[in-house]
């Protein structure tokens, strides 16, 4: 290979992020351990397959979303914060966490059975299977973040606030990145992605760990490896996902619903908590500078780079204590 794509988290972040996560991040607020065991998972049908989930607490809902190449396992140790305060659910994504897998059909673009819309179509379907239909709370992050923004945008009267991380703002210019994460992004878009993904489960092995501070325990990494034991198919939505990421306006459909969703959280008076990471990676600069306009919005900041449910979830949660009871009054 004429590219070495061993990841560290140097490679993750940009020198200035990385010299912040080495000499500037803010103290824990408790020392509380971080929790391996996974919360108990349902099943329940969404339209032709049967998607995995966990629920915790009773009342009104809270959603919680994940990304990728997550799972519902990674708010194991927040959602307790939040069951005081209401019906919380955390849905594994199809073909992701115990979700069924969707069946590839003869002649399909492969990448056509995890795109964006797919996703929506499923989640929306399980959301409507479960009753999330008023009152929601949504805690979500990364592509969990533009689904949630989405479903928002769709059914504002429904939702009493948003609390977001690390999650999609506006699209993306390869011209702004760093060169580590241009080269990455660029290689998963291509048939080298191919590869990389579906053969070396590079976003379970190498971007995962190098987007968390601490070392993930081997506990914590089965968990995440579940899904995709197997090479190749089993492991398409972790590369499907990259490649939906927009660029420079490719691909134009989510492109253009990240455009939407930009505007409209601009100009929607919904209450918001935004939990900045730091060094954070996907908002950080400009980014930020952004977001931090927004209307209505509260903000914490906490350690991490990405994956900052398993640096800092106490803080996480110790948040969502605060905030819930205010956007639920």
């Amino acid at each position: 290979m004429a590219l070495d794509f061993e990841l560290t988290r140097r490679g993750i972040l940009t020198a200035g992020a990385a010299a912040s996560a080495a000499t500037a991040l803010p103290a824990h607020a408790n020392e509380k351990p971080i929790s391996a065991e996974p919360l108990a998972s349902k099943r329940a049908k969404a339209l032709d397959l049967e998607m995995s989930y966990v629920e915790i607490g009773e009342g009104d809902p809270i959603l919680f979303l994940h990304g990728n190449p997550t799972s519902s396992y990674l708010w194991r140790n927040i959602m307790p914060y939040a069951a005081p305060f209401g019906r919380c659910i955390a849905p594994d994504l199809i073909g992701m966490g115990g979700s069924d897998k969707r069946p590839l059909v003869e002649g399909e673009d492969p990448d056509a059975r995890y795109g964006f819309f797919e996703h929506q179509k499923y989640l929306d379907a399980l959301l409507e299977n479960l009753g999330v239909s008023e009152n929601v709370t949504l805690v979500i992050h990364d592509w969990g973040s533009a689904l949630g923004f989405d479903w928002a945008r769709r059914n504002e009267d429904k939702v009493k606030g948003i609390c977001f991380m690390e999650g999609f703002t506006r699209p993306f210019s390869y011209s702004e990145m760093d060169w580590f994460p241009w080269v990455m992004f660029k290689s998963f878009k291509s048939g080298l992605g191919d590869w990389l993904v579906l053969e070396q489960n590079m976003f379970v092995e190498q971007v995962l760990p190098a987007s968390v501070l601490r070392e993930l325990s081997e506990e914590e990494m089965s968990h995440y490896r579940a899904p995709y034991l197997n090479a190749g198919e089993d492991r398409r939505p972790t590369l499907t996902w990259p490649r939906e990421v927009p660029f420079d306006g490719e691909p134009e459909d989510t492109h253009a619903m990240v455009v939407q969703l930009s505007e409209w959280l601009q100009t929607n008076d919904l209450p918001k908590l935004f939990v900045n990471a730091e060094p954070g990676a996907l908002i950080q600069g400009e980014v930020r500078d952004f977001v931090r306009t927004w209307k209505n919005q509260e903000e914490i900041t906490v350690r991490g780079i990405h994956f900052i449910q398993e640096d800092s979830p106490h803080e996480i949660g110790a948040a969502l204590e605060k905030w819930i009871p205010k956007v639920q009054a």
